[in-house]
């Protein structure tokens, strides 16, 4: 006896029927009151010491003793980075400003990983000014990473040095920076141990005068520029250029 009574009426739900629903007929999504956003942040901290600056006394061949200041202190190689050309006034470390940017890796694009690092950092807040700074540096404390550049809690830094407009002497500062994308609590502290290391090192190197309390030279003011390396300098008064040190006149 065929078991026709058991059979559901009505052929069940339509998708058992195989029929699917028209779009029409589901109800849309609520609108929501506030964009969905996902949130992007970049938070990058840098950081930069310098000492007061020392006279030494002598000639140009200071410059070439300058890396020796760092003989105790340096974990990595130490590279001299003589000021730029006058040609390249308007390098600047800064990838959205493309011209300044292509200057700045012509002047600097052969240098190390951590050179760079370090003439990024410093010069990004005007802790040194390449323009007339001779710069000794190295990385003094920390690693670097599977690239070669220093973590962001490594301290690079060394001695930078000028000449003195008026009176020819050779003017060294001790320089640190340290930075990158995070903050370590004791990295302030390990900079400022190193940075009067670096000053005592400048002090003890046997042709200290003393303490030089003025400031770094201000350029390009007046029109005048040094006759031997065209360095533009900001008064007529300067005896010194305080790129090259040769004596302007007299």
């Amino acid at each position: 006896m065929p078991l026709e009574f058991l059979r559901r009426r009505g052929g069940g739900s339509p998708a058992a029927r195989g029929q699917v629903a028209s779009p029409e007929a589901l109800a849309p999504p609520p609108v929501p009151e506030e964009a969905v956003a996902q949130d992007h942040q970049l938070r990058l901290n840098f950081g930069a010491k310098t000492s007061v600056g020392v006279r030494l006394k002598g000639g140009q061949q200071l410059l070439g003793a300058l890396p020796h200041m760092l003989d105790d202190l340096a974990i990595t190689d130490i590279e001299l980075v003589p000021p730029r050309e006058t040609t390249l006034t308007i390098a600047s470390p800064s990838i959205i400003r493309t011209q300044e940017a292509g200057e700045w890796l012509r002047a600097h694009g052969e240098a190390s990983p951590i050179t760079r690092h370090a003439l990024f950092v410093l010069e990004s807040l005007d802790a040194i000014d390449p323009a007339y700074d001779t710069f000794a540096v190295a990385m003094l404390d920390g690693e670097v990473d599977t690239s070669g550049y220093p973590e962001y809690a490594s301290i690079v830094g060394g001695v930078a040095a000028h000449w003195d407009e008026s009176t020819g002497d050779l003017i060294v500062r001790g320089v640190v920076g340290w930075g990158g994308r995070g903050a370590r609590g004791d990295t302030d502290r390990n900079a400022t141990r190193l940075l009067g290391r670096i000053l005592g090192g400048i002090l003890e190197s046997g042709n200290s005068l003393g303490l030089a309390h003025n400031e770094r030279p201000m350029t390009g003011g007046a029109g005048v520029a040094c006759p031997h390396c065209g360095f533009p300098l900001a008064s007529e008064r300067a005896v010194y250029c305080p790129k090259c040190g040769m004596k302007m006149h007299g």
